[in-house]
């Protein structure tokens, strides 16, 4: 039987997950890439190292408005462990767990590394690949097959083909969204796209004195009853906030309208209103040795006990009733004004994209067109930071390359 041709357009994580297993499965595997090398997003991962998988599975932090159902499904196509195991027994990439903020990097240290063994293993599985070839239209042909024409106005053919194009998020790495576009036109149903992960903006920006401060916190993000809260790293800049914890709420804010209409409120250091109250009441020496005395930054603490109207040298014994209360809010409940995000250009993923219904949750192919197969970031969801976008990447890339490389039934 002769192997189905399989073109994959995008030579990102999803993309090269899928040529792999498309051709490892006996298809005839073509990646178009528009870049000179592929991977780009990889390279730059994790500060250049490579977040290449998260430490725990966590699929309830995933974001879509799609079906919960569906996402599920999709998620527990490759298990984590699984993964892990790929990456080290089949690409030779040994991972090393930074239990801290539970993630899994190369033990180098290398994005390179894993962004060229898996273009090795394409290529040792007989795929080939075609840089610097972009992808101007594609769409089904007459005899049930797919087309693909490209900038430079090569036309090719295919019996099955793969988009794993991307999203919006980094352009600069050769995403611009047109597979998003021409998906679109074929008739699948697009949610609304978005940045996610993105940094905050504050105008004016009334925190610029604290840029460069960072410490743990609890964000709570929301309208009216509709709120969640995310804990983790945090970091005031000359524009407003940033830091994984914001990053993984900024969603809340970017999708609302104004954005000034969310409710941005800080724990800080993470603690509940419980532990502080104790400190304040319990404790001795004056407000300043107090606050001084936990993870608190000297400048935060100094900040939010001036806005609370609380002397800085006030001893505890003599905190009035209502400074106190002033005090604690501003420990824990402080709002944060905000009036926009970065947008795409610091966005690291983004948010929206074709519903996951319309994918088959096993090989990914199209329910609205057979032999259309989506993977990565083209699709309706999004994790938090720490490797979950990857492993989204990887699980959908290899359930599309397994799915693409099928024998005709």
């Amino acid at each position: 039987m002769t192997p189905p041709r399989v073109l994959v357009i995008g030579a990102g994580a999803a993309g090269l997950m899928a040529a792999r297993f498309a051709a490892a499965e006996g298809a005839d595997v073509t990646v178009l890439e528009h870049t000179k090398d592929g991977g780009r997003k990889i390279l730059i991962s994790g500060g250049g190292r490579c977040n290449v998988l998260p430490g725990t599975f966590r699929p309830e932090t995933y974001v879509t408005s799609s079906s919960a159902n569906s996402l599920k499904r999709i998620l527990r196509g490759w298990p984590l462990e699984e993964q892990r195991r790929f990456f080290e027994d089949e690409l030779r990439i040994p991972l090393k767990h930074e239990p801290e903020f539970d993630k899994l990097f190369p033990v180098s240290d290398r994005a390179r590394d894993v962004r060229d063994a898996l273009v090795d293993a394409v290529h040792h599985a007989g795929g080939r690949f075609r840089f610097e070839s972009t992808v101007a239209d594609f769409g089904p042909g007459e005899d049930g097959g797919w087309w693909v024409e490209t900038a430079g106005g090569a036309r090719l053919e295919c019996d099955r083909l793969i988009v794993a194009t991307g999203g919006l998020s980094v352009a600069a790495t050769g995403s611009d969204g047109r597979g998003l576009s021409i998906v679109t036109r074929l008739g699948h149903t697009r949610h609304p796209t978005h940045p996610a992960l993105t940094p905050l903006l504050a105008d004016p920006a009334v925190h610029a004195e604290l840029a460069g401060v960072t410490l743990d916190v609890r964000l709570t993000a929301g309208t009216g009853k509709a709120r969640r809260s995310w804990a983790g790293s945090f970091l005031f800049t000359h524009r407003g906030y940033s830091g994984p914890v914001v990053l993984n709420a900024s969603h809340v804010v970017v999708r609302a309208d104004p954005p000034s209409s969310v409710r941005l409120e800080a724990s800080w250091v993470a603690e509940s209103a419980d532990v502080w109250e104790d400190r304040l009441v319990r404790g001795s020496g004056t407000v300043g040795s107090s606050l001084s005395a936990t993870p608190l930054p000297e400048r935060l603490a100094r900040r939010l006990a001036d806005e609370a109207d609380v002397p800085w040298d006030r001893d505890l014994s003599q905190l009035r009733k209502d400074e106190r209360r002033r005090l604690l809010d501003a420990l824990t409940r402080y709002p944060l004004p905000v009036t926009g995000d970065e947008g795409y250009r610091k966005a690291e993923v983004t948010g929206g994209g074709v519903d996951l219904g319309e994918v088959d949750p096993e090989s990914m192919e199209s329910r609205i067109a057979p032999g259309l197969f989506l993977c990565g970031e083209i699709l309706d969801a999004f994790g938090p930071i720490g490797g979950h976008n990857f492993l989204w990447a990887w699980t959908t890339g290899r359930a599309a390359g397994r799915g693409a490389a099928r024998p005709p039934e």
